[in-house]
């Protein structure tokens, strides 16, 4: 077990910490078999433990009975297992929970919630007689397994909510090792931290990332560069993703020794240039909202399921979209083939009204690109 810093004492549990063992002669139940759901229970069988599959009738119990797993539904695979790890999306976690989890679960078996949201938010009641386990991979579905196969494992936030069995930290640690995070490490965070924590990530360095992406390609364009290899330059060679790896393997500031002199200088030198902007003011107001649980209770509400569809429409409308379909065309790279978002109905319309103002600055926000 190590420590960030002696200053701030948070937990990092490694390979050692973990004892697989502690699960003998038990059964994890994966509740849903998406992404996570499939990566995780193919991790946690080829560690050599018991895993059966909770799943409605449909096309993911189906993949999970290709791939050999003994399938039940999901009440009568909570009743069955002394583990059963929550891995349904978190707007159908409530009604899932209270329908087929709670009144199945064993005594002291354990829970475990692969996202910290429902539970940060007071949005699940939680049972008392059930540990109460957090292990977040920090990894999408594919990449948990594919760290797994290639043994370079993923981090992970984890953390142990409620502990009525008087072992649940140990059931945690052996679950983290079977899932394959404790190879590079599982750092011990609150469920309402690791929920803030996400929500940050898609809410405020995303957005401000992609503010800018799209400012830079605007001004190139409107520049006369070659919207081809404005795009290459921007994104669509790779290189970014690469950049980024490179900032993980080695650091932020030490990865700009991969990059030429002339290129450290610039970014450098011109850093300061922007240093004005209320970027960190914006940040630290959406970041009171999401720990305030402002933000959840706005999702919560209906007219939000609505906003986001009128949101999600325009965004597949703006300018980028057209751009990108004639320089893939162009370039000769093949399209990927995505859901495009439906309008808005009539009735969605008039409902829509009250939030009218809203939706004009965020149809707006586009115009620019």
């Amino acid at each position: 077990m190590e420590t960030l810093a002696p200053d701030k004492p948070t937990l990092v549990y490694k390979e050692g910490d973990g004892n697989i063992a502690v699960l003998n002669g038990k059964t994890i139940a994966m509740i849903g078999y998406g992404n996570q759901g499939r990566s995780q229970a193919l991790n946690m069988r080829d560690s050599g433990l018991h895993v059966i599959v909770g799943n409605r009738d449909d096309t993911y119990k189906a993949r999970a009975e290709k791939d050999g797993f003994e399938v039940h539904p999901i009440g009568e695979a909570v009743q069955l297992a002394d583990v059963s790890f929550l891995l349904v999306p978190d707007e159908v976690m409530g009604d899932v929970f209270e329908r087929d989890v709670r009144q199945n679960l064993k005594d002291n078996a354990a829970i475990v919630f692969a996202s910290g949201y429902n539970v940060a938010f007071g949005l699940i009641e939680l049972p008392a007689n059930a540990d109460v386990l957090l292990i977040a991979p920090r990894m999408i579905g594919v990449g948990v397994r594919e760290c797994f196969l290639n043994k370079k494992g993923f981090f992970s936030f984890v953390h142990v909510h409620t502990d009525r069995s008087g072992n649940a930290n140990a059931v945690l640690l052996a679950l983290a090792k079977g899932v394959g995070s404790l190879v590079k490490g599982a750092i011990d965070v609150t469920f309402k931290q690791e929920a803030v924590l996400d929500l940050f990530n898609e809410q405020a360095f995303g957005p401000a990332f992609g503010r800018v992406l799209l400012s830079a390609i605007s001004t190139l364009v409107d520049a006369g560069y070659p919207p081809e290899a404005v795009l290459v330059e921007m994104y669509m060679s790779g290189e970014m993703s690469y950049t980024y790896q490179k900032m993980g393997d080695v650091g932020l500031v030490k990865q700009t020794n991969f990059h030429s002199q002339t290129s450290q200088y610039g970014a450098m030198s011109r850093g300061i240039k922007f240093l004005s902007l209320p970027v960190k003011e914006k940040m630290k107001e959406i970041l009171e909202h999401i720990e305030n649980g402002g933000f959840a209770r706005e999702w919560e509400q209906p007219i939000s399921r609505l906003k986001f569809k009128l949101i999600k429409f325009f965004a597949m409308r703006q300018k980028i979209n057209k751009l990108e379909r004639d320089v893939r065309r162009r370039l000769g790279v093949i399209e990927k083939d995505i859901l495009e978002a439906e309008p808005p109905t009539d009735e969605e319309m008039q409902a829509l009204n009250e939030i009218k103002k809203e939706l004009r600055a965020f149809e707006n926000s586009f115009s620019e690109f």
